[in-house]
């Protein structure tokens, strides 16, 4: 009986102590319309998907799942990590070759409003002839009440997000 008792208390407390504590960050979930310049390509407008991954956040720490397609049908599927007001990001480049590569970006999270985010991320994609590199800048898009509901349903699955739709803009453009 004594077995019994001491194998249950060490069941519940490494229960215990395996519970994440819930997420109370802030939550920038959402559509952002981004302007970007890079090194290699010049300038380009595009749209990032940024998706709350409920089940690994935790406390302050914010994961996401972060997405988004460029004109030249380049996709972006990777992941971000927020504390407070800083983003890292992690994402792989897949062409329509099927060639991967791999990028990594930091960003600065601010307040443009009620519920509106905007980020300034610089980034760096590395290749055979040492990369390219560039920054975009990046505002929540304001939501009908019909695609905050559909952004809030996809929130609530564990699968990555669809690529985010994309507006070609020409290099003098800013």
């Amino acid at each position: 009986m004594k077995k019994v008792i001491i194998v249950s208390a060490m069941l519940a407390f490494s229960s215990l102590a395996q519970a994440k504590p819930a997420f109370t960050g802030v939550n920038y979930t959402g559509l952002y319309e981004c302007k970007g310049e890079n090194s290699a390509i010049g300038a380009y407008d595009l749209v990032v998907a940024l998706r709350l991954n409920r089940v690994s956040s935790h406390g302050k720490f914010g994961a996401y799942y972060y997405e988004t397609e460029t004109v030249n049908s380049t996709v972006y599927h990777g992941q971000a990590v927020v504390v407070g007001n800083r983003m890292a990001i992690s994402f792989n480049i897949r062409d329509k070759k099927n060639n991967v590569d791999h990028s990594t970006g930091l960003a600065t999270i601010k307040k443009v409003g009620k519920d509106r985010w905007s980020f300034r991320k610089e980034y760096f994609e590395p290749d055979d002839s040492g990369g390219s590199y560039g920054t975009e800048e990046c505002i929540m898009k304001v939501l009908s009440p019909e695609e905050k509901q559909a952004l809030e349903k996809k929130s609530q699955d564990k699968s990555p997000p669809k690529p985010a739709a994309t507006t070609p803009r020409s290099s003098k453009a800013q």
